[in-house]
C-alpha cells in the first residue's frame, strides 16, 4: 500500500512521516500536533541559535542545573564520545564555530583569531540529572542532536503501536517495519545533488550522513576539528547505518575527523566513507552497494 505522509519543517530541515499501514492516527490531527509540537520543545531547550532557548540561558549563567528526562542520552553520547575521541567530538565546539562565522547570524565571517575549545572538565560536570555549568560558555549539540529528536519522534510513533513507519528529517533516517520489507535509501553524491554514489538497504535501522558540501563558506563548512581549527578536507561524506539515528548522526559525524577503529568493538555499525578524491570506501557487511569503486 501506498504509504499516508506528513511533511512539515522543523529545526531548520524537511521533515517527512510516511507511515504502511490504515492507522487511525490520520484521523487524529492533535497526534500530529503533538509530534510538531515535541520537535519545537526540543529546538527550544537544545538550539544555541535561539536567544530564547534553555541552552542558551545555561551557558550565559553557570550554576547547577537540573537536566530535562530527554538530555541523559545526548549527554551520556556527548561525554562518551568525548573520551572515545580524545576531545575531538566535544559540544564545547560551539565557540569555535561562532567564531569561524556559523553564529546565531549566520553572518559566514570568521574572526581574525579563532578560539581552540577547552577541556570539557574545564567547564561542565555531569552526572544526570545534574549539570554544573563552571562558566559562561556556549554549547553545540549539532553533531547528534538531528539523530536524537528523530529518535524521539520513532519512540513517540512506537508508543503509539505504528508498525511500520518512516522518519525522514533532511535525509536523516529512522524506518521501522515489523515485516520483512527493507527500504532502500540513495546516498547522495555531495558532488552532485541530483544523483546517488550508491544504495543502502535498512529494516529497523537508522541510516544517517553528513558531508560540508551543504554548508560551506570561505574554507570552512559546519564540521571543525578542535585540534588543527579546521575543516576536514580528506573525507567528504560518510553514511552509518546503526540501530539510533542519534549514534548514526554522531558516528556520521565523527568519521570525518577521527579514524574509524576508534569505535571498532565499542559499536556495530556499518560505514560508507566517501574521500576527496572521490575513492569509496564500506564497511565488509555494509547493506547495500556504492557505485563508485
Amino acid at each position: 500500500m501506498d504509504p499516508k505522509s506528513l511533511n512539515f519543517e522543523a529545526i531548520g530541515t524537511h521533515w517527512q512521516i510516511d507511515i504502511w499501514e490504515d492507522s487511525p492516527l490520520f484521523d487524529e490531527v492533535s497526534f500530529f500536533a503533538s509530534l510538531k509540537n515535541r520537535i519545537e520543545e526540543f529546538e527550544q531547550i537544545y538550539s544555541r541559535f535561539r536567544e530564547d532557548s534553555w541552552l542558551r540561558q545555561v551557558c550565559n549563567e553557570p550554576g547547577d542545573y537540573e537536566l530535562p528526562p530527554d538530555a541523559k542520552v545526548l549527554f551520556d553520547l556527548y561525554f562518551e564520545f568525548y573520551k572515545l575521541t580524545n576531545g575531538i567530538f566535544t559540544p564545547l565546539i560551539a565557540q569555535t564555530l561562532v567564531d569561524a562565522g556559523y553564529d546565531s547570524n549566520y553572518s559566514l565571517q570568521p574572526k581574525e583569531n579563532i578560539a581552540k575549545p577547552k577541556s570539557l572538565s574545564e567547564v561542565l560536570e555531569y552526572e544526570f540529572p545534574k549539570l554544573v555549568v563552571k562558566e559562561k560558555t556556549i554549547l553545540d549539540f549539532g553533531a547528534c542532536g538531528k539523530g536524537h529528536i528523530i529518535d524521539i519522534v520513532s519512540n513517540m510513533l512506537d508508543e503509539k503501536n505504528v508498525k511500520h513507519f518512516c522518519v525522514d528529517a533532511g535525509g536523516d533516517i529512522f524506518y521501522k517495519n515489523n515485516g520483512i520489507e527493507k527500504m532502500r535509501v540513495g546516498l547522495e553524491n555531495p558532488n552532485n545533488f541530483s544523483e546517488v554514489i550508491g544504495i543502502a538497504e535498512i529494516h529497523n535501522q537508522s541510516i544517517c550522513s553528513s558531508s560540508g558540501s551543504r554548508r560551506k563558506w570561505g574554507k570552512f563548512n559546519h564540521m571543525i576539528n578542535p585540534e588543527n581549527l579546521e575543516s576536514p578536507k580528506d573525507v567528504v561524506a560518510t553514511w552509518v547505518i546503526v540501530e539510533t539515528a542519534i549514534l548514526a548522526d554522531a558516528l556520521a559525524t565523527s568519521l570525518h575527523m577521527v579514524d574509524k577503529k576508534v569505535f571498532f568493538g565499542k559499536y556495530n555499525f556499518e560505514y560508507v566513507i566517501m574521500y576527496a578524491d572521490n575513492s569509496v570506501e564500506k564497511s565488509a557487511n555494509f547493506p547495500g552497494e556504492p557505485f563508485l569503486n
